[in-house]
This record gives structure tokens, sequence and C-alpha cells, in this order.
């Protein structure tokens, strides 16, 4: 285990898609590392605690753990069971690429002679981890992949990635070549590459609506983290308390971190990686596209993925507009960029191919296929803009 300075951890109860998860533990309480601490209220995934310690503090949204003066690696063990997909909602896993989605709700629909899609596209710039951990440890995949073709009746599975990851290429290619039903499909280098959508249009060639999911493909996406976990979680008995990330942008040494106990802060591992180069901006959780700010002190919880420090905000121009796109930052995150140059945004606009589904979201038509924007720029000039301001855009 990694070694760290901190005498307290906060783990927060809402780390999925859903309701915050409800306390099955109080104030006072010894917990150890593995044990569980809450369960979902409704939609949502088992919370553990990633350390032993004390519990000193419990609210609605989380849990402040005193940590032991000495922690191990080892950990409560999930009950046995020959279920995977027990053991899976048992682990609490959620999809670990950012969209925290239970994966034992996602895997509980069966699919026979359908496909399980491995998003190993990694396309968020800067973080590396799962191209890392598959050029180090390609037989977990693999056989992650197999627990999820037996839990759904899949047929076969596909590792999507791109031709740039070189050495993960060949690594999980030679892993998978005495597997008939498992191969490697090669994604374009585009962002984003690993937006379901686009995975199941790129290997499979089908086409989702607005609004519909992968199983309209017969299709389950995970990303490469999610399944590592899976393995984990059936063959050590061991439930999701630890994360891989990346530390990167205005870092002295910029590295990946595997298992990092959840509920560390984000800023200790800034630390590990040489601490900041001044002058440095806002600390992003996630990756630049589509990564919120957060603070020295945040937790990494199960979904974090990447630990990026930005540049100071340059100063911006007086006025600008905002282009929304799915692909890419929403409307606050570009408002909070906007403030951050001391701009005052003047005009707000969505791309061409925003469309409303059926719950009045707003989705793009063809993600990775990028219109032209002249548009919807000239509109912002013509509301007073002097500057455009995107989340993301191909065009």
């Amino acid at each position: 285990m990694y070694k760290f300075n901190v005498e307290k951890i906060t783990i927060p109860l809402k780390q999925h898609v859903g309701a915050p998860c409800k306390p099955i533990v109080e104030v006072g309480q010894k917990v150890k590392r593995g044990e569980l601490i809450a369960i979902p209220n409704g939609l949502g995934a088992n919370i553990h605690s990633s350390l032993s310690g004390v519990i000193e503090a419990v609210t609605e949204s989380e849990l402040v753990l005193k940590l032991d003066e000495v922690q191990s690696d080892d950990y409560v063990k999930l009950a046995k069971t020959d279920d995977y997909l027990q053991k899976i909602k048992d682990a609490g896993i959620v999809g670990l690429g950012g969209a925290g989605f239970p994966v034992g709700i996602k895997l509980s629909t069966r699919i026979e002679g359908g496909y399980i899609l491995a998003n190993a596209a990694e396309c968020e710039p800067i973080l590396s981890h799962n191209i890392k951990y598959m050029e180090e440890h390609p037989e977990v995949i693999i056989r992650g992949l197999k627990y999820m073709m037996e839990i759904t009746g899949a047929a076969h599975a596909y590792i999507a990635m791109k031709t740039k990851y070189r050495k993960a290429l060949l690594t999980i290619g030679k892993a998978c070549k005495d597997e008939p039903n498992i191969s490697v499909k090669i994604l374009s280098d585009m962002y984003p590459a690993g937006d379901e959508r686009v995975i199941v249009r790129e290997v499979l060639g089908k086409v989702l609506e607005i609004g519909q999911l992968p199983l309209e493909a017969n299709a389950v996406v995970s990303n490469i983290e999610t399944i590592r976990r899976i393995a984990e979680a059936i063959e050590d008995d061991k439930p999701l308390i630890d994360k891989d990330v990346t530390v990167g942008g205005r870092v002295k040494s910029g590295r990946v971190f595997f298992d990092v106990p959840i509920g560390l802060p984000l800023g200790e591992f800034i630390d590990q990686a040489g601490g900041y180069i001044k002058p440095h901006g806002e600390i992003v959780r996630g990756g630049p596209f589509t990564g919120k700010s957060a603070k020295h002190e945040s937790p990494i919880d199960k979904t974090t993925g990447g630990i990026l420090v930005a540049m100071p905000y340059p100063t911006g121009k007086e006025k600008v507009g905002i282009l929304i796109c799915e692909c890419g930052a929403g409307e606050d995150r570009l408002r909070e960029i906007a403030e951050g140059m001391g701009s005052e945004v003047v005009s707000v606009q969505m791309c061409k191919r925003m469309k409303p589904d059926k719950n009045g979201r707003y989705r793009c038509e063809l993600p990775g296929i990028c219109p032209g924007q002249a548009e919807k720029v000239l509109k912002m000039k013509k509301d007073g803009a002097d500057a455009v301001i995107a989340g993301t855009c191909e065009d």
C-alpha cells in the first residue's frame, strides 16, 4: 500500500448514478478495510471502507473515518458465492470510466448471442492508467471479459482501442490470440472515441439514436478498469475499495497510481507526484474535456480517473460566447471557465447536432462526427461576443 500522510479520510455516500447510500455504521464504530459501511437507498451500489479506523462523523452526504496508525493491504472479503452477478453487486462495482452506473444492474439483462465491448479508447488527453494496466496485466482483462460473457450470455467480446497505444495493443492481442470469442477492434484516433454510442457504431456498425442504450444493439459497454475490478471481485472476493488514477498537468512528475484507497485526498497524490509546478491553476478531477473543478482536499471516489493540475486561467476577452457540446464540458463548467478568465458570458449556443431526448435532455445525434459551427459562431458575434469558449469540437 502507498504510504500517505493523512489522519482522516472522507468517504462520499454518492459515488454512483442514483441516490446517496444509507450509512449502516455509527460514530465511534471501529471498521476494517473492506467492511460494508453503506448500502443503496434505491438505485446505487454498496460502499465499503477503504481503510481501517474509527467512524468520526456521519452525515447525509459522507462518512469521516479517523485512520488507524497502521494500515494493511488486507481487507474483509466478500461473502462466498458462485453467483458472479451477485458478487459484483456485493462488491459495489460501478462504471469506473466516469458515469458510475451500478454494474450489477447493467449486467442483469441477458444478451444471448450479443456482445461485450471493452472501452479501451482512453480518449481523454493525459489519462493513461487504463492503457498502462493493459500493458502490464492483459490476462486480467481477458478473464474479466469471460466472466461478463458468462453472466450475460454474450457470444463475443471486442476490445476497442486505438493503434497509437502500440504496446498495449500488442500485449492484449497476444493475450487473446487463443481466445476465439475475444478479439481487438481498432478505433480512429478522435474524441470522443470512448463514448458508448461511438464504440457501438465503430465496432458493430450500428447507429444508436438519441436516448438509445447499447442494449438496443444487444451489447454492453464497460471500460477497462471496470472489467479489471469485476475479475478482482470474483477471483479475490475483493470489494471496490481501491482506484487507479493518473496524476498529470502542472505537477513535477506526472504518473499513474494503481490501487489508491478511495477517500484519500486528491492532493496527497499531487504531493506524491512531486508537488505543484508554480504557477498553477485549478485541480481538475477527471479528464481535460469532461472533468470538473476540485480542491486539494477533495476525496478520491469510485469514478475518479484523473487528478490534473491546470495552468492558471489566462486573462480572457471581456465578452465571450460558450458553445455547449454533449461530448465535453456542459454549460456550468464553461461558465466556470469564463468566470476564471474574468469574462462575461453574453451568448450561449448549442452544437447544431444537439437534440432533445424523450426526457428533454439535449444529446448529440452523432458523437464524434462534428459539423461546422459557423452559424453558431456568427450568432455569438451578433450577441456581442469577442471570443468563443467550447468544451470540445472536432471542427
